[in-house]
């Protein structure tokens, strides 16, 4: 079976009555709940993306205090979890502003998490990745932003040094 291409779907959407357009929609949320969770987002959160932000720090940190600490294994796959969250949101959002806000509020957790437990190097090998990642974001950002940005990942570095 063929799929039809973005410009395909478009025109067809075009044709579309609004009810029917409603009906397409409920039936995409109905099918896949990342596509119920982007709709959501949408629909009630990308108007207020400092909201958005500070409701999904709280989730961060939530999922970070119930981290099983068994095993290292068991907390890596916990951290990996989170982490995988985060990336999630940040496609939602798409904006890099909000991508480094939460991975930078992911990092501060993972740090405090690398105190808290033994060193472990999946785990500081998975904090030098975001940093990277953080970083190649920045680029993206203006001038002013990229300055207050670098001061939190200077102090984030700091602690990795350590």
């Amino acid at each position: 079976m063929r799929i039809a291409s973005l410009s395909e779907i478009k025109k067809e959407l075009k044709q579309k009555t609004d009810h029917e357009l409603t009906e397409l929609v409920l039936k995409l949320t109905k099918h896949k709940v990342e596509n119920k969770e982007l709709l959501a987002y949408m629909l009630f959160e990308s108007e207020d993306e400092n909201y958005f932000i500070s409701k999904i720090q709280s989730e961060i940190d939530l999922q970070f205090a119930n981290v099983n600490t068994k095993s290292n294994y068991i907390i890596n796959k916990n951290i990996r979890k989170i982490q995988r969250y985060v990336v999630k949101q940040i496609r939602f959002s798409k904006q890099k502003e909000t991508e480094i806000a939460l991975r930078i509020h992911f990092c501060k957790n993972l740090i405090a998490t690398l105190l808290k437990y033994d060193r472990n190097s999946t785990r500081h090998h998975m904090l030098i990745r975001q940093i990277e990642v953080i970083r190649k974001a920045l680029t993206h950002l203006h001038e002013d932003l990229q300055f207050d940005y670098e001061l939190e990942l200077t102090e984030l570095l700091e602690h990795v040094a350590h």
